[in-house]
């Protein structure tokens, strides 16, 4: 299944690539090495590989920085990063550069590589094709398996260690302010410490739309890390794959609840979905769990809470509204401990 497919691996340690290598060979792949990023990146010039792997700690440019700048140059490689650290941190930074999956050493069993690379690739053929994105959930070698490649490491581990499950997922947190044009978007949050976080995840689309969500971690407590994952990967690949050709958000519910109920590990969760078309400042906002207030100069509106993603919330109603010429503020509320406000406004005011 691996046969033929160009792989480039890029790692220090000489022990270790070479058992790589061999092992990517006797699955009769073609492979390329490199011992660090300077010469992953010269590679990379010379050929596109089917799949890239590489290491974090590495010399010359570190890990992190090659994944970085392959993430820019050359965002069609798929990336796999096979490295000794566990840091929630480090594996934050590194799905934000849009890695595929994160490995670590050692490597107890080497057919977990080769599992993962035929994972990516299934799911870059799936969407070279124009096939259902979803469909990386539901056949795996044939199986209902329900694992994406960004979830197929610890997810028992995090079930079992929450103080690890809150630091990745806040280091999965965008930046706390951007803009497009005149409008700009940022957002405030205070935590406690002892509870799972509210997790935003927004996109810019080229046609002035801006797609955002909002969960509720710590309302599913066994699975809350899990499905926020989940939540995540089909977001952005919806984004990337359909948003262009969709008004509204309810395509991608029904497909997060299909994802939900087929994967095996996750459960109903409160969030929010909102897109916000800054050609007519209209916000269409639907709440599958958690309640809003949406203030402007001009009015105070509130969103109530409609049955939690899980539920088929896909059904749930959209609620129409309208921003003021300066902007407006959703804030959530009825979430506990915590505090988040959401404000869009235009640049200026």
């Amino acid at each position: 299944m691996l046969e033929d497919k160009d792989v480039l691996v890029v790692e220090d340690d000489p022990v270790f690539r070479s058992m790589l290598t061999g092992f990517l060979k006797s699955q009769g792949c073609h492979v390329r090495e490199a011992e660090d990023g300077l010469e992953g990146l010269q590679a990379l010039r010379d050929n596109i590989p089917d799949v890239l792997l590489c290491d974090l700690a590495m010399p010359v440019l570190t890990g992190m920085e090659f994944v970085e700048e392959v993430s820019v140059q050359y965002p069609m490689v798929p990336v796999i990063v096979i490295s000794g650290t566990g840091d929630m941190a480090d594996v934050a930074t590194a799905l934000r550069h849009g890695v595929k999956d994160f490995l670590i050493k050692p490597l107890d069993n080497i057919m977990v590589l080769k599992s993962a690379i035929l994972s990516v690739l299934r799911t870059e053929d799936s969407i070279a094709d124009n096939r259902d994105f979803a469909s990386q959930w539901f056949e795996v070698g044939g199986e209902s398996a329900g694992i994406d490649e960004e979830l197929e490491w610890h997810i028992e581990e995090l079930k079992a260690n929450p103080k690890a499950a809150r630091e990745l997922l806040l280091g999965l947190m965008p930046e706390t302010e951007s803009q497009l044009g005149d409008w700009q978007l940022s957002y405030c949050v205070l935590q406690s410490v002892d509870v799972q976080p509210v997790l935003l995840d927004y996109t810019w689309l080229i046609d002035g739309r801006l797609a955002f969500y909002l969960v509720d971690s710590s309302s599913d407590t066994e699975n809350g890390t899990a499905t926020t994952l989940l939540i995540r990967a089909f977001f952005n690949d919806y984004l990337r794959t359909r948003m262009a050709d969709e008004r509204d958000i309810r395509g991608l519910l029904r497909l997060i609840e299909q994802g939900m109920k087929h994967s095996g590990y996750a459960s109903p969760i409160r969030a929010l979905f909102g897109i916000f078309d800054a050609c007519d400042k209209s916000l269409s906002v639907t709440s599958t769990g958690l309640a809003a207030v949406l203030q402007t100069s001009d009015d105070r509106k509130e969103i109530v809470a409609q049955p939690w993603l899980g539920t088929q919330a896909y059904q749930n109603d959209t609620i129409e509204l309208q921003l003021s010429e300066s902007g407006g503020r959703l804030s959530l509320s009825e979430i506990g401990a915590a505090s988040f406000s959401l404000t869009i406004k235009r640049c200026g005011f």
